[in-house]
């Protein structure tokens, strides 16, 4: 097999393993030792930490009253406006948890027999939350009560407004809290309340949950409304990343089991044009007193709607109008029910092929350009004609391609046909920079900017895209060294091809739902044998593995497992041997379900010295000259210790461990002879070698 031009430039971060830990978990609980060191590293010690995050539905949770400080004063400004017929409009957003919670609100507020109404922003022409714009057409409706769902807390002057037209706002978001909160007569958000309750991550969708069913509550009408309620907190949450603990542990573990046979037309539509089907559950008598508790009816699992639902909905609110998403969500219909859900369909499929166009034509563009990343260590890109609405997700894209923060913008006309043109982006972050930080960094050349950590979004004059990226580089200087320049991949524990069966896979479903702040288990096998693989699809890799230590025995009878690689095609054909990180999946062809493997990470056995551009653990290479002679040097990973590799012309690599006085020198780790990097010529090559680099002396 011919060798790879490349590998994932990646860092991988393996858990400590706690043998006497896990032995204690796997024995109560009767998981699997691999499940149970899954536990430990989420925090999870104790046989009762154990069982409530294995049975959330056993913790006593809080009331959501004593919880929200405003949660009160909200339901009686409610209750009292609906018995006085007073109408009442939600101003939504148009992510996905922008429109389930203004769907949310509108079936519970008529439901209880209110006069509602609903609004949301043009995603192209206004932005993100409520404006002086919608309340002034709110109050020329006749509306006196505004309820906002996943905005409002940063609408300091709209909510001044209101406040002056003598309307009623209350506020429901979840977004982190300005200087300065808006004059609401209520707001509820879970950033006011306690750190440590179980309340604290709720999305928008979760907040508008918690008033719906308090409301409902009062009317004491809440028996025919919670089911439905449920399935759009599962979808919102789900879809808008939020993390998968406390009560959303709890009720999205809910919500999945409801939503196969929901009581929401549009949800069954969805589902049905989506081709989600439900998955297979743990069969049989379980030892695991736990896992005897297992679901016996079907369910679906967050990626279900991470990846197949969500996207359908988040589409439209990215590129279309929202009111196909509400107006699925709401309809009682089944026939409006499956048209709403066939034109998310194709808006997706739409917004699919924007985003390939984008990402390949920023591809081309950052080849063409030639960056050096190492010196500028975030990327930024900004291009006439690409669509807002998606450059975030290719951002995603960028981030998971080149390992830094990705800074994505596109020109838009000013209103001022003499002004210059304005530019709107999006920002995708790696771990160690802060994009929200970041921003404020560039704050004075900002018009409008906002986000967290890990994402945000921005405008300014085009005329300040140069100091803008200048002042990115030196905020990036602060903060990221080389060795952060490479995707992340954070790994669970080490598992033997052979561990990797129905059984574990079942298993897996006890530690459901997984997602943000609960990440299904990565596992990691060395020294894998690739034996077959091809292209399929657009660019992703099929693989059929086998253990390195049964590679003698005859195909036929040989222990083997497939693995895909989505998108990995720039890495075709893969090494004969690897080491390997994944998660499980299932993968159902011709009515036969099996496991297979979800390439997460690949690198060179770690036995190998090499910083040839299949190394795995190392950055970009970089060419440098001492006595006339060329090297190339990189930095990486062995042992989970940083090591500094320079190599010449002939393929005889220098390995350097951080802090070291003496190195490796050989083409293979196992025949290396130790050399003293005191001698002169070492010395200065190794200091030759750091110049390079732009680091301080090894």
């Amino acid at each position: 097999m011919s060798s790879p031009r490349k590998l994932p430039d990646q860092r991988w971060s393996i858990f400590p393993a706690n043998p006497q830990q896990v032995q204690g978990l796997a024995q109560a609980t009767g998981l699997s030792p691999l499940l149970a060191q899954v536990l430990v590293n989420r925090g999870i010690h104790t046989l009762e930490q154990a069982r409530m995050f294995l049975d959330p539905e056993s913790q006593t949770l809080p009331s959501p009253l004593e919880a929200f400080p405003d949660l009160e004063t909200s339901v009686n400004l409610l209750h009292q406006a609906m018995l006085q017929g007073e109408k009442i409009a939600i101003c939504g957003d148009y992510d996905a948890d922008g429109m389930t919670s203004t769907a949310l609100l509108m079936r519970s507020l008529s439901w209880l027999g209110a006069q509602v109404s609903y609004a949301i922003p043009s995603r192209m022409t206004e932005g993100y939350g409520i404006n002086c714009r919608i309340v002034e057409e709110f109050y020329h409706q006749g509306i006196r009560v505004i309820l906002t769902v996943d905005n409002g807390i940063s609408a300091y002057e709209p909510i001044v407004r209101a406040r002056e037209l003598e309307l009623v706002v209350i506020v429901t978001d979840h977004h982190d809290l300005p200087p300065e909160l808006p004059p609401a007569q209520a707001i509820l958000n879970p950033k006011l309340i306690d750190p440590g309750s179980p309340y604290r991550g709720l999305a928008g969708v979760g907040v508008a949950y918690v008033l719906a069913v308090c409301l409902a509550q009062r009317f004491d009408q809440l028996q025919g409304l919670i089911n439905p309620l449920l399935e759009l907190f599962t979808l919102g949450t789900i879809a808008d990343l939020a993390p998968l603990q406390g009560v959303n542990r709890r009720w999205v573990k809910r919500g999945l089991q409801r939503l196969p046979n929901s009581q929401i037309p549009g949800i069954q539509a969805l589902i049905q044009v989506a081709g989600v089907s439900s998955g297979s559950q743990p069969h049989g008598n379980s030892p695991n007193q736990f896992a005897n508790q297992a679901i016996a009816q079907k369910t679906l699992k967050p990626d279900d709607i991470g990846f197949r639902l969500g996207p359908r909905i988040n589409a439209v609110g990215r590129i279309a109008d929202p009111q196909i998403v509400i107006e699925l969500l709401t309809t009682d219909d089944p026939g409006i029910a499956l048209e709403r859900a066939l034109q998310c369909e194709q808006v997706n499929q739409q917004r699919r092929q924007l985003c390939e166009t984008i990402e390949q034509e920023a591809i081309a563009w950052c080849e063409r350009s030639q960056i050096d990343l190492k010196q500028t260590r975030v990327l930024v890109i900004v291009q006439p004609d690409w669509h807002h609405g998606v450059i975030g997700i290719v951002a995603s894209r960028l981030v998971e391609r080149y390992g830094v923060p990705v800074f994505i913008g596109t020109y838009e006309e000013s209103a001022e046909s003499e002004a210059p043109c304005s530019i709107r982006g999006s920002a995708r972050s790696i771990p160690e920079f802060h994009v929200f930080e970041a921003l404020q960094f560039c704050e004075d050349l900002l018009s409008k900017f906002g986000g967290h950590r890990a994402a945000g979004g921005f405008s300014m004059p085009g005329e300040n895209l140069e100091k803008f990226c200048s002042r990115l580089q030196e905020f990036a200087h602060q903060w990221l060294e080389i060795q952060h320049l490479k995707p992340l991949v954070m790994i669970d524990v080490q598992a033997n091809l052979a561990d990797i069966n129905w059984d574990l896979y079942q298993q897996i479903s006890h530690l459901q739902p997984c997602g943000i702040e609960n990440k299904s288990p990565i596992f990691w096998t060395p020294d894998v044998k690739v034996i077959r693989q091809r292209l399929i699809g657009k660019g992703h890799i099929k693989l059929t593995l086998s253990p390195q230590s049964q590679v003698d025995q005859p195909l036929a009878v040989r222990p083997t497992l497939e693995a895909i690689g989505w998108r990995w095609g720039d890495y075709f054909p893969l090494p004969e041997t690897i080491d390997i990180a994944y998660q499980l999946r299932e993968n159902t062809w011709n009515q036969i379900t099996t496991v297979e493997l979800e390439l997460l990470g690949i690198r060179l056995p770690q036995g190998t010295i090499s910083p040839t551009p299949t190394a795995p653990s190392t950055v970009a290479l970089t060419e440098f000259y001492y006595g006339d002679r060329k090297y190339c040097c990189t930095l990486a990973e062995f042992n989970f210790k940083s090591e500094l590799r320079i190599q010449n012309l002939q393929g005889e690599v220098l390995a350097i461990p951080l802090g070291q006085q003496t190195g490796l020198l050989g083409k293979c780790r196992a025949q290396a002879k130790s050399v003293d990097l005191s001698q002169p010529f070492f010395s200065a090559l190794v200091e030759a070698a750091c110049r390079a680099l732009a680091i301080k002396n090894w």
